[in-house]
């Protein structure tokens, strides 16, 4: 694919507070672009400054660094935040770790703010869009035994795995590209990775860090035999960063994923690399979760997942954008030593 350069005209930048989006920043910057970042509240501006200080490697970057206030569900700032921009990489939605009572309440905001970013680029004449979606877009589906999951494949929300969070980011995508078929000048790609892990920039790591963090302090004596793919949180950035400056990528989704573990996969290599903790290793019968389920909601979400370990095709990715993976053990290794840090 060829590549652009950065040009002087900001990134807007979506969810800049979230794990990811962060790393992206980092990124962005490194790689000169100067980056808007939108936040729900402007009293995190400080967080991110902090955060991106910390490993710039030159602070006067920062001075490319901007932020507008916006939210997923309100119209307010949008065109403005994306007037004078020259792309829009849109990775703020909901991911929480507990499903809510009532989906909508996740799907409805990834949804609507999928549509209110692509709607407020389109009519401020930005066409290049990356958006971060998910492998959960793409895995709620049936496949043949030891078959991958490729970009080819989309999850059927009505699927048995398709919990409120499968929903939101299949539909909001689904949305995304619905919005491109009406608007063919819209430039867009989406980067769907599987658990992303690996190292923060900061203590603020939000949900996806939550899982190490749970297995290390060793609140379960066993861990549900479920499994996820999973990836290092500065390949997804750089996937994200690939896609944008490559214009063959428009049009197209793109998988990052490293490989795939079980639940007990993660807690042995844990116990083996932290030796002196008491880390679970051992599967949890089904009958044993079906029953701890009734009192934490945390576990009911996992049920329909037991047994299953997807694998995924990340090999456009790695082709066509030029991203090398990690092994997955290095993103669970490095996610572990910064909770860690937190926790000791």
């Amino acid at each position: 694919m060829s590549m652009t350069a950065p040009l002087t005209l900001p990134v807007l930048l979506t969810g800049i507070t979230g794990f990811i989006a962060k790393r992206i920043a980092l990124d962005l910057l490194e790689a000169g672009y100067a980056v808007r970042g939108s936040l729900r509240s402007p009293a995190r501006e400080a967080e991110v400054r902090a955060a991106l200080t910390a490993h710039l490697s030159d602070p006067a970057l920062l001075d490319r660094l901007s932020f507008v206030t916006l939210d997923l569900a309100e119209d307010d700032g949008w065109q403005d935040a994306l007037a004078g921009t020259q792309a829009l990489v849109h990775t703020a939605s909901p991911f929480p770790m507990v499903q809510p009572k009532d989906e909508e309440a996740i799907i409805r905001p990834a949804v609507d703010g999928a549509l209110r970013a692509m709607a407020a680029a389109q009519a401020a004449g930005v066409t290049r869009v990356v958006l971060t979606s998910s492998v959960v877009a793409i895995e709620a589906c049936d496949k043949g035994p030891g078959q991958a999951f490729s970009e080819a494949d989309w999850s059927d929300p009505a699927h048995p795995l398709s919990n409120a969070y499968y929903k939101s980011k299949t539909l909001a995508e689904r949305a995304a590209w619905a919005f491109v078929e009406k608007h063919p000048e819209m430039q867009l790609s989406t980067i769907n990775p599987s658990l992303v892990l690996g190292a923060p920039l900061d203590a603020q790591y939000g949900t996806s860090l939550q899982l190490i963090e749970r297995i290390l302090r060793g609140k379960d004596p066993m861990l549900p035999d479920i499994g996820f793919g999973i990836v290092d949180v500065a390949d997804v950035s750089a996937a994200h960063l690939a896609a944008l400056a490559n214009p063959d990528a428009a049009g197209r989704r793109f998988i990052a994923s490293s490989g795939s573990a079980t639940m007990p996969e993660i807690g042995r290599y844990l116990a083996e690399r932290h030796a002196s903790r008491r880390i679970p290793t051992r599967a949890a019968p089904r009958i044993v979760l079906q029953v701890l389920s009734l009192f934490d909601p945390s576990i009911r979400t996992v049920l329909p997942g037991l047994g299953r370990l997807a694998q995924f095709d990340a090999s456009a990715a790695e082709r066509d954008l030029g991203v090398s993976f990690a092994p997955w053990q290095d993103a669970v290794g490095r996610a572990a030593d910064a909770v860690l840090a937190q926790m000791d």
